[in-house]
């Protein structure tokens, strides 16, 4: 908080410093004798009509009376890490785009309108790094034509956290009626960990994902659309731990190498065999290959509720990067056009 020379606690905020990173302490009534305080840590994302809005790391937006602050000044940007990989927000967005590619893009300005018959919303979505050359409005107008066109709904890919993340756009999408459906997490670690923890044996790498790969894959009825998803990228693995005769894998894993990073994914263990270490087996085989390929960092996605994946990549020395965020367009009016509710 910011302090006086006098001793004494100051707001030293405006509504000039919206799109700024702030601290904020504000007083609130706990009991009727009891004055308590609270302090928030975000962008300021407004700051009109005697409220301000402060959108923290996770996403999730605070509004607090102008009236109850008792403190307030900018502050630097999200920390430096003290361990693992240093790399910006945008570094990071375009690796996981180009690992986990749609079959059609577009660019409109700066951004990436992506399109993959509705496999996952990673590869049905905008990714919106930069100008996209128009207003907002009119941008979002395009948006929801492209989409629309293809039988889709509409979405968007923003992030919060981070240097460089997105908290002003994701305040604008809200305010148009946009509405958050899926939160995540990108963590990042150094690979050469990861390799060394455990020996990888019994687990068969392939380029291709077979049918035995893809009976372990939680998504199920996989389309041709999906198969080129999963296989694009830049240098693609597939790890598979086999079992006898025809049942499915025990474990699989995808991982796919982009310079110095390796980004894994559908890292997934029959549930009769988990907790014997092999996920971190078929991690640590794909670990050794995208080092054998010059990764020397990595990255990979974890949604929020997911408890067990967070204690494993924990443990693994995997730190949360930033959160992202998709927004759906809202319905529109009645006998306009809209998106397709259900595509995906």
């Amino acid at each position: 908080m910011e302090i006086s020379a006098t001793g004494r606690l100051e707001v030293r905020i405006t509504p000039a410093d919206v799109g700024k990173r702030v601290s904020v302490r504000c007083r609130h009534e706990a009991a009727a004798t009891q004055e308590k305080f609270t302090d928030t840590v975000g962008v300021l994302t407004s700051w009109d009509e005697g409220f301000l809005m402060i959108t923290r790391r996770d996403g999730q937006g605070v509004r607090i009376p102008e009236s109850t602050l008792v403190a307030g000044k900018v502050v630097p940007a999200a920390p430096a890490r003290r361990r693992g990989p240093a790399a910006s927000y945008a570094e990071l967005a375009r690796v996981a785009s180009r690992g986990w590619r749609p079959v059609e893009s577009e660019r409109l300005g700066e951004w990436e309108l992506r399109c993959a018959a509705g496999f996952t919303r990673r590869a049905n979505s905008v990714l919106p790094l930069g100008d996209p050359g128009l207003p907002l409005d009119a941008a979002l107008a395009a948006v929801r034509r492209w989409y629309g066109e293809r039988g889709l709904p509409a979405y968007v890919q923003t992030a919060t956290g981070a240097e460089g993340t997105q908290e002003l756009l994701c305040a604008e999408l809200e305010r148009r009626g946009w509405v958050r459906e899926v939160t995540a997490e990108l963590w990042t670690g150094a690979l050469a960990p990861v390799a060394d923890r455990a020996g990888g044996a019994g687990v068969v790498l392939s380029r291709q994902a077979d049918e035995a790969w893809l009976a372990r894959y939680r998504r199920k009825g996989v389309s041709e659309v999906a198969l080129r998803v999963l296989g694009g990228g830049p240098s693609v693995w597939f790890a598979s731990v086999p079992t006898a005769g025809d049942e499915p894998p025990a474990a699989i894993g995808r991982c796919v190498v982009d310079g110095r990073w390796a980004g894994f994914a559908a890292v997934e263990v029959d549930p009769g065999r988990r907790r014997q270490g092999l996920a971190v087996e078929v991690m640590a085989a794909l670990a050794r290959r995208a080092l054998d390929e010059g990764a020397s960092a990595a990255w990979l996605q974890v949604e929020t509720d997911n408890v067990p994946a967070r204690a494993l990549y924990a443990a693994l020395g995997f730190t949360p990067h930033h959160t992202y965020h998709h927004y759906r367009a809202p319905q529109a009016p009645p006998g306009g056009p809209g998106p397709v509710p259900g595509a995906l």
